[in-house]
C-alpha cells in the first residue's frame, strides 16, 4: 500500500468509513467524590440498551453510539447522547470530566456492576479483574474510536494494486498494518491530546510516586507529563505482552498461548492502545480467524475537560486522517519495534514536557518535536496528493507540537496549579453539565425523528 496507488482513488472514497465513540465516564458528586448509587434508573436496563450501559463500575457510565457513514454524525451524535446523559442525572451528580478518577472511597466500597442472571457471565469477569488488577486501576476512563474503512474503498483499492490475496486476506492485512504503525506512532496521539495530569490521593500510589507536584487539596499532578493514563502507571497488562500482527493466524496463536499460560483470562484481556475487532466479540479469536477483521477500536484518548463531550471534532477528524497515514507510511524492520513502541509511549505520556527526554527510533534517540514535525510535514504531503482538504486540522497539531502551552495537558496544568486537581475539574465538570443543559433547551427534540429516536433508547433504553 503506497501513496500512488492511493491517488488512483478520489479523496472521498478515501475518506470514506465508518466511524464511531466510546466514551466512559465516571459519576461524580457535588465535593468530587465518587457517587456510590445503582447506575441510574432513568437509562434503563444496562443489558439491553445499546447507547448507555455502565463499565467496570455502576458508578461508571459507558456512552456507545451506533456507527455512522461520517465524522460529523458521530460526533453530533456523541455529543447529543453526552448531553442527555449529563442532564439527566441528580442535581448533585455530574460526569467526571478527566480519565483518572475523582474522590474515590476504600477500594471494597467502589461498586462493581451488578447485573441480572442474564448477565452473571459479566458481573464474574468484572470480579475477577478486580481481584488482578484492583479495583481502582478499573476507573480509568477514556474515550474510543472505532474505525474501518468501506468494502467498496478497500475492493477498489485491492484491484488497484493487483494483490494475488483473497479480499479477506487483504483486508487484513491492511488493518494489521494500521495497527502495527498506530503502535510505533501511538506515542504522537498521547502528546496531542493527553490531558490526565494529576490525582487525588485516593487513586493508585503508582500514579502519586510518578508526579512531581502536590497541591493544597490532598492532590499531586506532574509538570513532565500530558497522560497518566498511559503511562506506566495506567491500566496494563500485569506482563507485558507482544503478541505478533504479522497475520491473523499468528496473532489468535500468540493470545491463546497468553491465555493457556494464565497471562490472560480471555482474549478481551489484552490491552493494547488499538485493538483487532471481530465481526461476532463474543467468539472473538475464532471470529478472527474465520471472518477477517470487522474494524479497529482506538484507545489512546485521554477525556478532555474542555468540552462538553470530552472529545474535540479536530482531534478526531486528526485521528482519521493519521490511520490513513498508517496505511501508507513504510514500515522498519527493527526487531525489537514493539518494545521499543512501549517505551515511546511511556516515555511521552510521563516526560513529554522536559526538553531532554528522548524518543527512540529504531534504537536511536530523536527529540520528540521534530520527529513530530516530521510526521506532520508528511502528512501534509499525504493530504495535498490524495486532495484531503485538512490543512486546518494539521496546522493545530503542528502549533501544539511547536508550542507546547497550546497542548491541553499544558492548558490544564495552569488551572491545577492555581486551584488544585479536584476543584479544577469540579467546575470543568459542572460547566460541561449546564452546558448540555443549556444546549438541550435551546432544541425542539420532538421536531427530529432521528433525535427522538435516540432520546427514546438512550432515556430507558426503549
Amino acid at each position: 500500500m503506497n501513496l500512488l496507488n492511493l491517488s488512483k482513488l478520489s479523496s472521498d472514497e478515501i475518506l470514506a468509513g465508518s466511524f464511531g465513540i466510546e466514551w466512559e465516564s465516571l459519576r461524580a458528586k457535588d465535593d468530587g467524590e465518587l457517587s456510590l448509587t445503582p447506575h441510574p434508573e432513568i437509562f434503563g436496563d444496562k443489558l439491553t440498551n445499546p447507547l448507555v450501559t455502565t463499565d467496570f463500575s455502576e458508578s461508571q457510565i459507558e456512552i456507545i453510539t451506533p456507527t455512522f457513514n461520517t465524522i460529523e454524525k458521530a460526533f453530533s451524535t456523541f455529543s447529543l447522547l453526552s448531553d442527555l446523559v449529563n442532564s439527566s442525572l441528580p442535581d448533585d451528580e455530574f460526569l467526571w470530566f478527566q480519565s483518572i478518577p475523582c474522590i474515590l472511597p476504600y477500594w471494597d466500597k467502589i461498586p462493581i456492576a451488578q447485573y441480572s442472571e442474564e448477565g452473571v457471565a459479566s458481573q464474574k469477569y468484572r470480579e475477577d479483574l478486580a481481584k488482578r488488577y484492583g479495583v481502582k486501576k478499573q476507573m480509568i476512563s477514556g474515550v474510543h474510536f472505532n474505525f474501518s474503512f468501506t468494502d467498496e474503498f478497500l475492493k477498489k483499492l485491492h484491484s488497484v494494486e493487483g494483490s494475488s490475496l483473497s479480499f479477506k486476506e487483504y483486508k487484513n492485512d491492511v488493518y494489521l498494518k494500521i495497527t502495527r504503525n498506530y503502535l510505533r506512532y501511538c506515542w504522537l496521539i498521547i502528546y496531542l491530546t493527553g490531558c490526565s495530569i494529576g490525582s487525588h490521593k485516593t487513586f493508585s500510589n503508582d500514579c502519586i510516586h510518578l508526579m512531581d507536584e502536590t497541591d493544597d487539596y490532598g492532590s499531586y499532578y506532574s509538570t513532565r507529563g500530558p497522560s497518566f493514563r498511559n503511562a506506566s502507571c495506567g491500566y496494563k497488562n500485569l506482563k507485558e505482552l507482544y503478541p505478533s500482527y504479522c497475520s491473523i493466524d499468528e496473532f489468535v496463536r500468540d493470545v491463546n498461548l497468553f491465555i493457556e499460560n494464565g497471562d490472560l483470562s480471555e482474549a478481551k484481556e489484552l490491552y493494547t492502545q488499538i485493538r483487532l475487532k471481530p465481526k461476532n466479540p463474543k467468539d472473538l479469536l475464532n471470529s478472527l480467524k474465520n471472518d477477517g477483521i470487522e474494524y479497529i477500536e482506538i484507545r489512546t484518548l485521554d477525556i478532555n475537560p474542555f468540552y462538553k463531550c470530552g472529545l474535540v471534532m479536530h482531534d478526531m477528524k486528526f485521528l482519521h486522517l493519521f490511520l490513513i497515514y498508517m496505511l501508507i507510511k513504510e514500515e522498519s524492520d527493527y526487531p525489537d519495534w514493539q518494545k521499543e513502541a512501549k517505551m515511546n509511549e511511556e516515555n511521552t505520556a510521563e516526560s513529554a514536557y522536559v526538553d531532554s527526554m528522548r524518543l527512540l527510533r529504531d534504537g536511536h534517540e530523536v527529540t520528540l518535536k521534530s520527529w513530530a514535525a516530521e510526521i506532520i510535514n508528511e502528512m501534509y504531503g499525504m493530504c495535498e496528493v490524495l486532495g484531503i482538504d485538512e490543512f486546518n486540522t494539521l496546522n493545530l497539531m503542528l502549533n501544539r507540537i511547536s508550542n507546547p502551552d497550546l497542548t491541553y495537558g499544558q492548558r490544564l496544568l495552569k488551572l491545577i496549579k492555581k486551584d488544585g486537581y479536584i476543584n479544577t475539574h469540579i467546575v470543568l465538570s459542572k460547566n460541561n453539565k449546564q452546558t448540555s443543559i443549556d444546549y438541550l433547551d435551546t432544541i425542539d427534540i420532538d421536531e427530529s425523528e432521528e433525535l427522538k429516536k435516540y432520546v427514546d433508547i438512550a432515556l430507558g433504553g426503549k
